[in-house]
């Protein structure tokens, strides 16, 4: 047998071989600007063959070109950035480019490292930082001019006074919210790979969380009707972050169901979920309001994303609801389920597992 390191390889044939080996996209450009080889990754990346093509003919992005040229000419390394579309997401790649010279061979190797992930993290970092400061200079700015107002041309007018000062309360409660429900987001996410280990009865949890929103309820007119609650229903699960769960989706479903209407509170036990590894209950919510245009469905658990901004706030909402739901689930390896049509209502599916 002959030894690896012992074997004669052509250059181009050699090149190849390594970049096969590659686990990310490699492609390998020779000093003719041909490119030599590229393995599997760069071929499902370009959706193309390669070999022998110039290299502009399928690296087509301006900057990773330049890039390629300079590295031709000076035989130094550089760095590129290649952006791409597919299956509708924009990916980003950091691109290395490197002169490879062993002897009379001579080739560039251009390597293809996926950060889509890590430009995704930051632009939503950004994104929520952006969010939280609109969010809450909004009220913050009401409340300042208010105090301006109050003492300046408001200072003697008791009217005015009352009136400037039960706004200002308002927007102080808005404040309030949002920092609280920022809060309870980040305990949530700090916790969300440690699965709660206590046992909670989800039916004495639901009858609980629905007679402290009886009185919301008929204040709008409401009917809360509860199906399917058997003695008991036993899940691990943290008490308190439940019942926040079914507090948010249920008074959700009062608000925004509309008055004079039925809200369901459905529960299912023993229910085979495919995407679970055991047997799960589920709790269906479900309203009878204008229901949710399906574009918006997708992305209802993002932070401060609303259908409604003007409603939403006027209702009280944060627009952090659904995503504290939706990290507490995580949390206790649960699934949120969201179907909606317009004109038909909305239903919020809550699933958790037995073990």
């Amino acid at each position: 047998m002959v030894r690896l390191l012992e074997q004669t390889v052509p250059g181009d044939a050699m090149v190849a071989a390594m970049a096969e080996a590659m686990p990310f996209p490699v492609v390998i450009i020779g000093r003719d600007e041909r490119i030599v080889a590229g393995n599997i990754g760069a071929r499902e990346l370009f959706n193309q063959t390669m070999v022998g093509r110039h290299y502009i003919t399928v690296l087509r992005q301006p900057m990773l070109l330049d890039a390629i040229e300079n590295v031709l000419r000076l035989s130094e390394p550089a760095k590129a950035v290649y952006r791409i579309t597919q299956n509708q997401r924009d990916q980003v790649y950091e691109v290395a480019l490197n002169p490879v010279i062993v002897g009379d061979y001579a080739c560039v190797t251009v390597a293809f490292e996926d950060k889509t992930d890590l430009h995704d993290a930051g632009q939503m970092r950004r994104d929520f930082v952006a969010n939280v400061s609109h969010e809450l200079r909004t009220p913050l700015t009401a409340v300042l001019g208010f105090i301006e107002t109050l003492l300046g041309p408001a200072a003697a007018d008791p009217v005015a006074r009352k009136r400037f000062l039960e706004i200002m309360d308002k927007e102080a409660k808005r404040m309030n919210r949002i920092v609280g429900d920022l809060l309870s987001l980040s305990r949530v996410e700090a916790e969300r790979r440690v699965r709660p280990t206590e046992k909670v009865d989800i039916c004495a949890l639901l009858r609980s969380v629905t007679a402290s929103l009886q009185a919301f309820a008929e204040k709008q007119n409401v009917t809360l009707i509860l199906e399917g609650l058997s003695e008991s229903e036993i899940v691990p699960g943290s008490q308190d972050q439940l019942t926040q769960v079914f507090t948010n989706l249920i008074e959700n479903a009062i608000k925004y169901g509309g008055r004079d209407k039925e809200v369901h509170i459905c529960l299912t036990s023993h229910t085979d979920e495919p995407t679970m590894r055991s047997e799960a209950v589920r709790v269906d919510i479900s309203d009878q309001g204008e229901g949710i245009p399906t574009r918006h469905i997708p992305r209802l658990t993002e932070r401060f994303y609303r259908v409604d901004n003007h409603r939403s706030r006027e209702m009280g909402g944060t627009g952090l609801g659904l995503a504290i739901v939706k990290h507490i689930l995580n949390r206790h390896r649960g699934r949120l389920r969201i179907e909606s049509h317009p004109g038909q209502g909305s239903c919020f599916s809550v699933i958790l597992p037995y073990e």
